[in-house]
């Protein structure tokens, strides 16, 4: 069994005896390690020093050096060969790489050996992956969907992700969706930026905004309104958005740009970019961002003709504190956002929002790899929004814009932007649990187009409310409910989701890219 990594440095010391190092000489190749400890430095990351097990260590020595082992210690090896497991996960943690220092070379792959002793993968976290696969789904608006999605991970470098889908419903409903994660900027290490672009026609498209004759003395998408009071038409929808973040030099961020995640099987075992503490100087990644945004939403319908139209900037803090960001078991994040629309195409508006992630790691069982914890809180509030004397409101967002509930990611039981008003505050709790076993490893002919490293099963709570104004009591008054089921997969690298969930109102289904907390 052999766990390989590059650029990670191994200084052993053992009484003045050895000191091994991919930048070191041999000296010794005796493993008589009386009170040796292990030093591992991560690239960019401060040395951390503690003491691992003697066992893993004579076996290193073993593996890497072919040196004798004193006959007193042989028994050290015992406990950790004849279990195979006991060995993965501390080798994992403790010891990276155990080539010889003059076999340092180019980075390669990283190979964990499996926990289960079938065999090693490859390390995601280095190697561009494809999924190119066609998938049909069912929504509101779209209904029946035929769709063809392609994607790369870890392109065009480590940790940053391109995508594409199209699709098209039995609704008359068609959708191009192009989007990216952390691309480079060339010249400029700490800058990246997160383009998006969509263009879809919608038929029969459900909007909650006003002009429903059957409901004329009633606000849509407010708390109390009614679940019929929407305009329904048929439409084009433009957006687009493109998110430049600048990685402040504090914390993970201070000295690796780049992380550098080591999975098994798909699940985090070492390089996490956060939950060391609760101070940002020392864990986590902060970003500083601007995001210029535009969106077009035409409605046309009988008696309606609206053009829902913003251009405009958000400029968002956010300190990410999570150990995985695409699939979190410890730590936090918090993002402060303010977005701002001038009045360049149509009235002036702006929102203030705030969002709190937290993640409990729950260990594992016999039956689940991994169980976390999810808690999500979230509210926002419009600073421009003003109502007059006749009950017109002014410089309000648009109804897909700033404090709005339902559809993709808060409020999953309710139809897309169902509730919108001037503020809302919303809640959720999911309890993740990733099973140790992969029904796909059955069909190899399906798994090797797939590559899906993991299922994830995830029942949820949601609570939320729009209100005229921030006002904390109103606000936990009258409060909107789902619960769901989401089924999520991680293949080749990328999270997908379904999400079902039912309310008051009736069952939605929504599927996406991407953990529901923290879309940015």
């Amino acid at each position: 069994m052999r766990l390989t990594a590059s650029a990670v440095a191994i200084a052993v010391t053992a009484s003045g005896n050895m000191a091994l190092a991919q930048s070191g000489e041999e000296k010794d190749k005796s493993c008589d390690w009386d009170n040796m400890f292990f030093e591992i430095m991560t690239p960019g990351s401060a040395a951390r020093s503690h003491k691992t097990v003697r066992g893993i260590a004579l076996l290193a020595c073993m593996q890497a050096w072919a040196a004798p082992v004193a006959a007193g210690d042989l028994y050290e090896l015992g406990p950790v060969m004849t279990n195979p497991r006991l060995f993965t996960q501390t080798a994992t943690q403790s010891v990276w790489n155990l080539a010889p220092a003059e076999q340092a070379g180019p980075a390669k792959p990283t190979e964990i050996a499996d926990a289960k002793g079938g065999g090693t993968e490859s390390d995601p976290s280095s190697d561009p992956t494809t999924l190119s696969i066609p998938y049909g789904f069912y929504n509101e608006n779209f209904g029946a969907a035929a769709a063809y999605v392609y994607a790369r991970a870890n392109y065009p470098q480590r940790d940053s992700m391109v995508l594409g889908t199209v699709m098209a419903g039995s609704k008359g409903s068609v959708l191009g969706f192009l989007m990216g994660r952390n691309l480079p900027i060339p010249g400029l290490d700490r800058f990246f930026v997160d383009p998006i672009l969509s263009v879809g026609y919608f038929g029969d498209n459900d909007v909650y905004i006003d002009g429903n004759p059957d409901f004329p003395n009633e606000r849509a998408g407010i708390n109390d309104s009614d679940e019929d009071n929407f305009v329904e038409g048929d439409g084009i929808d433009i957006f687009f958005r493109a998110r430049f973040k600048y990685l402040l030099p504090i914390g993970h961020g201070r000295d690796q740009i780049i992380p550098d995640y080591r999975f098994d099987r798909g699940l985090l075992v070492d390089g996490a970019t956060g939950a060391e503490s609760l101070n940002p100087l020392e864990s986590g990644r902060t970003f500083l961002s601007l995001r210029p945004f535009y969106r077009d939403l035409e409605v046309d319908g009988d008696g309606v003709d609206e053009s829902l139209e913003t251009l405009g900037v958000d400029f968002t803090l956010q300190w990410d504190n999570r150990d995985l960001p695409m699939n979190p078991s410890r730590g936090q994040a918090v993002t402060l956002e303010y977005n701002l629309d001038p009045g360049i195409v149509n009235e002036s508006w702006d929102v203030v929002q705030m969002e709190v992630e937290a993640y409990f790691d729950l260990g594992r069982t016999d039956r689940f790899r991994q169980r976390t914890l999810a808690l999500d809180f979230w509210t926002a509030h419009s600073l421009s929004w003003n109502e007059t004397a006749s009950g017109e409101i002014e410089n309000r967002p648009p109804a897909y814009s700033g404090a709005t509930l339902g559809g993709l990611w808060r409020m999953r039981g309710y139809p897309t932007q169902r509730f919108n008003d001037r503020s809302a505050i919303y809640y959720s709790a999911e309890l993740r649990l990733t099973p140790d076993w992969n029904p796909f490893d059955n069909y190899p002919w399906l798994q090797k187009h797939l590559g899906v490293q993991w299922i994830q099963f995830a029942p949820f709570v949601e609570l939320g409310r729009v209100a005229p104004d921030w006002d904390l009591s109103e606000l936990h008054e009258d409060m909107k409910f789902d619960a769901g089921l989401g089924i999520r997969v991680m293949a080749r690298g990328l999270v997908v989701r379904l999400d079902t969930a039912v309310s008051d109102e009736g069952v939605g289904v929504q599927m996406m890219v991407g953990m529901p907390f923290g879309f940015r």
